[in-house]
């Protein structure tokens, strides 16, 4: 089997110390992300992380800063994850909108109530990009560049 990474990009939104998540069906049960999900061909990393975010959550999103780029192969070996994690405003709320398939709600939650549950999160990503984030760990968009 030939070696295949994901690339994925994940949004990190901030509100009054409580952080933009949600709640999904997995393979392992529900468990808790930020919006995030797979990089689909042709699309930049930062259209991407919008429409990622608006799909899961409703909530529009705007990057605003790098965050850190993060490799995660699962410990079973079969996928190996390239995560561009960014940071980013609510622009607006879509009142209805239907929700990604297998997202069960969006939520918002404080860094130490994620912290007390690790066992509901998706990956040990979840919390390092929230922490990375807090400690200040801020890189300018122009780091990416997208050639159409």
């Amino acid at each position: 089997m030939a070696w295949n990474p994901h690339v994925t990009v994940a949004a990190v939104v901030e509100n009054e110390g409580r952080f933009l998540l949600v709640e999904e069906e997995t393979d392992h049960g529900v468990r808790l992300n930020q919006p995030a999900g797979h990089l689909d061909e042709g699309e930049s990393l930062l259209a991407a992380c919008a429409r990622e975010a608006l799909e899961e959550t409703a909530y529009r999103v705007a990057p605003q800063a790098l965050i850190g780029v993060y490799q995660w192969p699962r410990p079973d070996g079969e996928v190996t994850y390239v995560r561009f994690a960014f940071a980013g405003v609510s622009t607006g709320f879509d009142e209805g909108r239907k929700l990604d398939t297998g997202i069960l709600r969006a939520l918002w939650m404080t860094r130490d109530e994620l912290a007390a549950c690790p066992e509901r999160h998706r990956s040990p990503l979840v919390l390092r990009c929230i922490d990375d984030y807090l400690a200040g760990q801020r890189y300018p968009l122009e780091l990416i560049r997208h050639y159409d």
